[in-house]
């Protein structure tokens, strides 16, 4: 009893005494107030970046949903590997649900949103020395733009997605050389993005060939590997042992579908066309107005198939059906992907692909209500959502907060033209370190530009995914103002020969010996 008593004795007398404690608040908020004076220009940006995500909070409790968010909510009640998406977003759903609150999983994605723009910041102005307002500038679009505000505060995978791959970026390009221990956090990060949207796989193989390109230590990348294939195999395990293959999902054939829905002519390819692929055809005066609607719509030709919709044997067919057509029609193939692609750059935006649709990504002044689809085990969306809300979650509108955030993404928001701005500036970037293959600015550039392709060369254009690139494009264009790309844009300045116009050519007066007589002897 009595070592008990010395014990807490001991512990007593290190507890900080109030004196203390204010002490250490007091030099907290000096140094906190002496960082924002040395950046001025990102603190008013970051500081409206927050009051916009609050103001959207406010207007729109606890949250908004889109058609796709009440899968990931399914996996997070009744948790087994989803065959159309990976379910690293749902896990994060499953470890929030305890507090019973769709706000906090809000309010942790306006917080990772805001967490982009401060590594932005961050990476150009330490990294690679750019002016304080240069690096916010380029934080910017992250930050106050008004759709990537409004996709933050939706249960889906985008925002945690996007998260993830700018942390993989700038954790990569803030160390020249890596730790075993930073390059297992970087394959740990890439790794739980590629489970958090399919699309991760590109990043992994973008951010190995830069850093084979950049000659990272072997050694290192086979630990990045390593970390990033370890949630990544365990995963397809668990898929194994439900779904009986080894594999993340199985939809790959059923989103490329989609993608040549618009132009496969079966008549083209008619005498390689097997029995069983022959009724996902569909003559052109028949078909849906949208690629989508090759998959979602309730008459795609998808449906036409018994069994389980979406299931194994559906997307075998569909992604042998899929390839024979983009091998018979590569034109036809390139002609949709460079449409869609080219598609991003536009300065208007568009209702595509359906009024319905597009609204779900807006700040609507009359949300749509949860649906009542049947989402198995007898329970629909709404009651699924209820029971992880513990209450009504219903998104609801409160004025004038909805008001403010509606008004405000009417004009302040990334035109598709700036994008492309920002993706050429990075390319000029990378042109004057061609030497180096790009310099640095080669990671998020063709991560960002990557990101771009993939879905209009695997599925289709949608708004929703023009978003998760933009942060990347912001870092490369940054990069094409560094230190080391001025410096060596100098350089190239300096050796090439300046060729003057005839009229500005100088006059070479030729010079004339002046002879002096010889004296007579």
């Amino acid at each position: 009893m009595t070592g008990a008593i010395e014990r807490f004795k001991a512990v007593a007398a290190r507890r900080p005494d109030a004196a203390q404690v204010r002490t250490f608040a007091r030099d907290r908020s000096a140094r906190t107030w002496a960082l924002m004076r040395r950046h001025p220009i990102f603190t008013v940006i970051l500081a409206i970046g927050a009051l916009l995500r609050l103001i959207a909070m406010l207007g729109y409790p606890p949250v908004m949903f889109f058609n796709d968010s009440f899968d990931y909510l399914h996996v997070a009640m009744k948790v087994y590997p989803h065959p159309l998406r990976p379910d690293g977003y749902s896990f994060l759903l499953v470890i929030l649900k305890p507090f019973h609150s769709f706000a906090l999983v809000a309010g942790l994605q306006h917080l990772m949103g805001l967490a982009m723009g401060v590594m932005i910041y961050a990476l150009l102005r330490r990294k690679f020395k750019l002016p304080a307002w240069g690096a916010a500038l380029a934080s910017a679009p992250v930050l106050l733009d008004a759709y990537q505000i409004q996709l933050e505060h939706l249960v889906l995978s985008d925002t945690m997605f996007t998260f993830l791959v700018v942390a993989a970026v700038t954790l990569l390009l803030w160390n020249d050389q890596l730790t075993w221990r930073l390059s297992a956090a970087l394959g740990l990060i890439v790794g739980v993005s590629w489970l958090t949207r399919s699309v991760g796989l590109p990043v992994l193989l973008g951010v190995l060939v830069y850093m084979v390109i950049r000659r990272f230590q072997w050694r290192m990348i086979a630990v990045m590997l390593a970390a990033c294939m370890l949630p990544v195999i365990g995963y397809m395990g668990w898929y194994k042992v439900e779904h009986g293959k080894f594999a993340m999902t199985e939809s790959n054939g059923i989103f490329l579908y989609a993608r040549v829905y618009k132009f496969a002519d079966c008549h083209k390819f008619a005498d390689q066309l097997p029995v069983d692929e022959m009724a996902l055809c569909t003559e052109v005066q028949n078909r849906l107005p949208n690629s989508q609607d090759g998959i979602w719509n309730a008459a795609s030709p998808l449906n036409r198939y018994s069994g389980k919709k979406f299931g194994a044997q559906q997307n075998t067919i569909a992604n042998r059906f899929s390839k024979r057509a983009i091998m018979a029609q590569p034109g036809d193939y390139a002609r949709v992907v460079a449409h869609d692609f080219f598609r991003v750059f536009e300065w208007n935006r568009y209702v595509f692909p359906d009024r319905d649709t597009y609204k779900q990504y807006e700040f609507d002044k009359n949300p749509n209500p949860l649906p009542d689809w049947h989402m198995g085990g007898g329970a629909t969306a709404k009651e699924e959502a209820d029971q992880y809300e513990h209450g009504n979650a219903q998104t609801k509108v409160v004025e004038p907060f909805g008001s403010v955030i509606r008004v405000y993404q009417d004009y302040i928001y990334m035109r598709g033209t700036m994008v492309g701005v920002l993706l050429l500036i990075g390319l000029g970037g990378m042109l004057v370190m061609w030497r180096r293959l790009g310099g640095k600015a080669l990671l998020p550039w063709t991560l960002a530009t990557g990101l771009l392709l993939a879905p209009a060369a695997t599925a289709e254009f949608d708004y929703r995914y023009v978003l998760p690139a933009i942060p990347l494009a912001g870092i490369a264009a940054g990069i094409a103002f560094s230190a080391e790309t001025r410096t060596r844009l100098v350089r190239l300045r300096r050796r090439t020969p300046t060729v003057l116009a005839p009229e500005e050519q100088p006059v070479v007066v030729p010079e004339v010996e002046e002879k002096v007589p010889e004296a007579a002897t």
